[in-house]
C-alpha cells in the first residue's frame, strides 16, 4: 500500500517542500528490505533503524517486508534527521494504521528517538516560511521547535512530544492546539543587556568614535595597549545599536536556526548578534563551508556585530576572505554539487595592539620592539582590508584619575537614543530618494548615493583634497571619509556637510599614516 506525507528539506537558509512516499509490499521476507531513495545523505539513510525501533517501542511491530521510501523531488539533496517523523507516519499509514488516507494540508518534521520521542531539528523557521508560501495550513513539529516555527503567521503550528501524539493527532485530533507567538512582544522583552557604557571610565574619544560607527553602521578598528579597554568597549557596542525590526529578527533567526545555534527556549533572535570568534578559527569557520555548506561566523553576525580581537593574530588567508562580505553583504560558497549564497551584512569591530609587545607610543611603558618588528606585525593586515574599515581609533591606556573619577559616565540608553535618531534620519533620506535601492544606514551607500547625499562646499572640497594628498589615501578611503562625515552630520541633525564634519571623519583615518605609511 502507498501512503504520502509532506516534509521539507533545508537548502542553504531556505527550504524546499518534500513529498515522502512510502510503499509497503505486505509480502514477508526472510530479512529486512528498507530502502530510501531520492538523494538521501547518511543521516537520512540511517533513519531506517531509528524509525523501526521507535515504531516497535510505540507498539507498532512492523514485520520484515519490502519498504521503499521515495523523497520527491528526487533531484534535491536531502540531509538531516527531520524526515524520521514523516517516514514513520507513512509506514503506519501504509499498513492501515491511520484513518486519513492523505493529509495534503499538513507538513511533518522531526527526529525520532528509539523510544518514540520527537527531538528538535534545525531549520524549523525557514520550513515554516516555505510552508506558508506553498499554502500549507498546518505544521506538526517537535515541541523544542514550536516557538520558532510559530513566529511565521498564516501557519498553524502543532507541538508534539512523541510519535504516538502525532498518530493520535492524525486519527482523532487528540487535543493538541496550535501554539501562538507574538514576535513584537518577544522583541520588546529581549531588549535587556547585562553590560552598559556607564561601566567604562574615560576613553571619551573612543566612545565618540563607537557612537558614530553604530549610528552609521561603519566598521571600526581600535588600536591600543593591553588593558586599555578595547574588548570592554566592543562588548558594549550592541547595547547602543538600534533595536531589531521584526523582519530583521526573522532573517537573522533563519540563519541561526539552519546553523543549529538558536536558543530553542526563545524561538527568536531578539537582540542584534554579537559574535567574537577566536583567532585560531579557519577560513571555512569564519566564512562558512563544508561538503554541504553551512553558515560561518560572518553570516551568524548578520544584522549584528562581528568582533575580531587581536586582529593580526588571525591567519592572513582568514582575514582576506572578509573582503567580499564587507563589500557586498553576502557570502557565495561554491561546491561541485551546489552553490549557495548566505547573507552577511554585519558591522565589523576589530581590536589590535600597536606592536608585538603592545606598548608602542605608550606614555607609561617602554616598547621593546624594533621598527622592523612593528612593521612586520602591522603588515599582517593588508591594505585592501584596512581600506574597508571606515574608522581607525587610538585607544590609549586609562590613567589613574580617570579610573577613580566620581563623575558618572554616560549610559548606553542615552547614547542609543542619539544613534536611533541618526538612523531614522538616514532611513527617511533613503526612502525619499529617487535611488530606489534598499539601504539601512550610511555605511551601505555606494558611489552614486555618495554623490547624491554627500554634496561638498568649496571649503569641504579643499579640506578633503589636502587630506587625500598629504596622507596618500585611496579612492575607497575617500568614499569612507564621506560616509563617516555624513553620519557625523546626522548625529548633529545637520542637513549639509560642513568642514568640521569632514575634519572629524579625516581624523578617524589618521592611523593610515601612523602605522601603514
Amino acid at each position: 500500500m502507498l501512503y504520502k506525507t509532506l516534509s521539507a528539506a533545508v537548502y542553504g537558509i531556505d527550504a524546499n517542500i518534500i513529498q515522502v512516499e512510502v510503499d509497503c509490499s505486505g509480502i514477508k521476507c526472510d530479512q529486512d528490505h528498507f530502502h530510501t531513495v531520492g538523494l538521501p545523505d547518511a543521516a537520512v539513510r540511517e533513519s531506517r533503524d531509528r524509525v523501526r525501533a521507535a515504531l516497535k517501542n510505540c507498539g507498532y511491530d512492523i514485520p520484515p517486508t519490502h519498504i521503499t521510501i521515495n523523497l520527491a523531488p528526487a533531484d534535491i539533496k536531502k540531509e538531516g534527521s527531520g524526515f524520521d517523523l514523516p517516514m514513520a507516519l507513512g509506514i503506519v499509514g501504509a499498513y492501515g494504521g491511520l484513518t486519513k488516507k492523505e493529509m495534503p494540508d499538513c507538513l511533518f518534521v522531526g527526529e525520532l528517538s528509539l523510544d518514540g520521542g520527537v527531538r528538535g531539528v534545525r531549520g524549523a523557521l525557514p520550513i515554516a516560511i516555505e510552508a506558508r508560501g506553498k499554502k500549507i495550513a498546518r505544521m506538526v513539529v517537535p515541541e523544542a521547535n514550536a516557538k520558532e516555527a510559530a513566529m511565521v503567521s498564516g501557519v498553524d503550528v502543532y507541538p508534539v512530544r512523541s510519535l504516538l501524539d502525532v498518530i493520535h493527532f492524525v486519527n482523532s485530533g487528540n487535543g493538541i492546539v496550535p501554539i501562538k507567538a507574538d514576535g513584537d512582544s518577544l522583541l520588546r522583552e529581549s531588549q535587556q543587556f547585562f553590560v552598559d557604557f556607564k561601566d567604562v571610565r574615560g576613553q571619551q574619544t573612543a566612545k565618540r568614535a563607537i557612537e558614530i560607527a553604530c549610528a552609521g553602521g561603519h566598521n571600526i578598528l581600535m588600536i591600543g595597549p593591553p588593558g586599555s579597554g578595547k574588548t570592554m568597549l566592543a562588548k558594549r557596542m550592541p547595547t547602543i545599536l538600534p533595536p531589531f525590526t521584526f523582519e530583521e529578527a526573522l532573517e537573522t533567526t533563519k540563519i541561526h536556526s539552519v546553523a543549529g545555534v538558536l536558543d530553542q527556549g526563545v524561538g527568536l533572535v531578539g537582540t542584534r548578534p554579537y559574535r567574537s570568534p577566536h583567532h585560531t578559527i579557519s577560513d571555512a569557520g569564519l566564512i562558512g563551508g563544508g561538503a554541504i555548506p553551512r553558515p560561518g561566523e560572518v553570516s551568524l553576525a548578520h544584522n549584528g556585530l562581528l568582533f575580531l580581537d587581536e586582529l593580526p593574530e588571525f591567519p592572513r588567508n582568514v582575514l582576506e576572505v572578509l573582503r567580499q562580505p564587507l563589500e557586498d553583504g553576502t557570502v557565495s560558497i561554491a561546491r561541485a554539487s551546489m552553490s549557495l549564497t548566505f547573507p552577511a551584512r554585519f558591522m565589523l569591530a576589530a581590536a589590535m595592539n600597536p606592536c608585538p609587545c603592545g606598548f608602542h607610543n605608550d606614555r607609561t611603558r617602554d616598547c621593546q620592539c624594533t621598527t622592523p618588528m612593528i612593521q612586520r606585525y602591522v603588515s599582517k593586515i593588508s591594505g585592501p582590508l584596512m581600506d574597508r574599515i571606515d574608522i581607525h581609533i587610538d585607544v590609549p591606556a586609562v590613567n589613574y584619575k580617570e579610573m577613580r573619577s566620581t563623575h558618572e559616565p554616560e549610559n548606553s540608553a542615552t547614547i542609543r537614543e542619539r544613534v536611533i535618531r541618526a538612523r531614522q534620519k538616514q532611513l527617511a533620506r533613503f526612502a525619499a530618494s529617487v535611488l530606489r535601492e534598499k539601504l539601512y544606514c550610511n555605511a551601505q551607500m555606494h558611489s552614486r548615493h555618495i554623490r547624491t547625499f554627500c554634496e561638498l562646499s568649496a571649503d569641504c572640497e579643499r579640506l578633503l583634497e589636502r587630506a587625500m594628498t598629504q596622507q596618500g589615501l585611496s579612492a575607497r578611503a575617500h568614499d569612507r571619509i564621506l560616509k563617516v562625515a555624513r553620519t557625523v552630520a546626522d548625529l548633529e541633525n545637520s542637513t549639509n556637510l560642513e568642514p568640521k564634519h569632514i575634519a572629524e571623519a579625516i581624523q578617524y583615518r589618521s592611523l593610515d599614516r601612523t602605522y601603514w605609511a
